[in-house]
């Protein structure tokens, strides 16, 4: 019996594309032991389905890559027919669909997302090992760094782990072991070791494991969680608990090798601009021409300019950061920017609202003026996007109290005054119907447009 990765090596094909074989049924007596698939020495090659010409598929260009789709509207097809369906093209197309703004963190995180999946489709065609590049995303709140992960893992054909870095400690202290990271990841592959190992890990929250300052006792879950993660950052072979978040006498261990596994990190890291805008300060020469000390105070790309320095100073230590190369910068979001994210995204927060005063048959309408209004809003609070549904919930909470009850509602327009709270929803009433149904679902209402009052 055989590994995948032997197996791989023979047919000319990656042990990703292996396993998925064995998991269809497509490799003739292969069998499952401690989560790795084992395949007889005789097994024959699947017949491959692959084409290297056609409409849905550009022509490969190196001996065992896999044909990929031209356009997103081919994703559902060719995601069938393939074993990597993405490019760089393709998944930004996907992530323009659902959020708005961030080109730059769309083109990074499409181009680090593709050369992982051509690090695994070539990692037993020669000799030339390909190093993975971690990555470290840096934003504000509420700028979408979470949200844009999220979004790709409806895309990805490789298994994805959201994890969070504020919960883990130092081995041997309360908390979660910095391996639970992996855990998550292998639990997202159906505990399948191989198919792990060829995964995708986003650690949210990265800031919060910064070196703590003027301290006198052991930092646990600072600059002792950075060490721990060094060798999960590079690759190392780890043990895993299976289905826990720490190791214990009670749970199963597992050996993960982390060396193909892509690590992204993303933080607000406040107090980076003062760090950024004081280093640049300290730079400005002195005289009549020396920059003014407030030159950087009102720059909304302060944070393009951070540097190894910078971070260095926010409290990372040079090691983790060698091991994240490629830093990107996501922008705070403007107005304008806000306002499309409230009608834009294919499940804008506008759309939502629609849908639920929908289900009760009634109209819900937003005046632009509202919209601009929840958006500076919004802004005031430097909550980002996230800021936005609280406000929505502020506005409409009256109206969704009282539609479920009241049969004679057909339309609701929201207004500028019904936002900032000086005013209330403009509310149309119909004729009400001749029989009461006992329901608060009522798609079938017929009633006669009336004239707008207020609420």
């Amino acid at each position: 019996m055989k590994s995948c990765k032997e197996k791989a090596a023979e047919w000319g094909i990656s042990s990703r594309a292996v396993n998925d074989m064995c998991k269809k049924g497509k490799v003739a007596g292969a069998v499952k032991e401690n989560g790795t698939w084992r395949i007889p020495d005789d097994a024959a090659k699947p017949a491959d389905k692959r084409v290297s010409t056609g409409k849905y598929v550009k022509k490969s260009g190196g001996k065992g890559l896999k044909a990929l789709p031209i356009g997103i509207s081919d994703y559902v097809r060719a995601q069938s027919e393939y074993y990597y369906v993405d490019k760089t093209l393709l998944i930004k197309e996907f992530l323009d669909q659902y959020i708005i703004g961030q080109d730059d963190a769309k083109r990074y995180l499409s181009v680090a997302v593709y050369n992982h999946y051509k690090r695994v489709a070539t990692d037993t065609m020669d000799e030339i090992a390909i190093e993975k590049s971690n990555m470290l995303m840096i934003g504000p709140t509420g700028c979408g760094k979470t949200y844009l992960v999220k979004t790709l893992a409806k895309l990805l054909d490789v298994p994805l782990a959201i994890a969070d870095a504020t919960s883990l400690t130092e081995a041997g202290y309360i908390g979660d072991d910095i391996e639970s990271v992996v855990s998550k990841l292998l639990a997202a592959a159906d505990n399948d070791v191989e198919k792990a190992e060829h995964g995708i890990i986003f650690i949210d929250e990265i800031d919060k494991i910064a070196k703590k300052k003027n301290t006198n006792q052991r930092d646990v879950s600072g600059e002792a969680v950075q060490q721990g993660m060094l060798k999960l950052l590079e690759g190392a072979d780890v043990e895993v608990p299976i289905g826990a978040n720490s190791k214990n006498a009670m749970v199963p261990l597992t050996t993960v090798n982390t060396r193909n596994i892509l690590f992204i990190c993303g933080g607000a890291f406040p107090d980076l601009e003062n760090i950024i805008k004081e280093r640049l300060n300290k730079q400005a020469s002195i005289g009549f021409y020396a920059d003014l000390k407030d030159k950087y105070d009102d720059d909304p790309h302060i944070l393009e300019k951070v540097t190894v320095e910078d971070l260095r100073s926010f409290g990372m230590i040079p090691e983790f950061i060698g091991r994240v190369p490629i830093v990107v910068t996501l922008d705070g979001l403007d107005e304008e920017a806000l306002i499309r994210i409230l009608k834009e995204p294919k499940n804008s927060l506008t759309k939502q609202y629609h849908k639920l005063f929908e289900l009760d048959g009634v109209e819900l309408e937003f005046q632009e003026e509202a919209l601009k209004e929840v958006a500076r809003k919004s802004l005031e609070r430097k909550t980002g996007a996230r800021g936005l549904r609280s406000i929505m919930e502020k506005s409409l909470m009256d109206l969704m109290y009282r539609t479920p009850s009241d049969n004679t509602i057909c339309k609701c327009i929201i207004t500028k005054d019904a936002v900032d709270g000086t005013g209330e929803p403009e509310v149309v009433h119909g004729e009400q119907p001749a029989v009461q149904q006992n329901t608060t679902r009522r798609n079938s209402r017929s009633r006669k447009t009336g004239k707008p009052e207020t609420a």
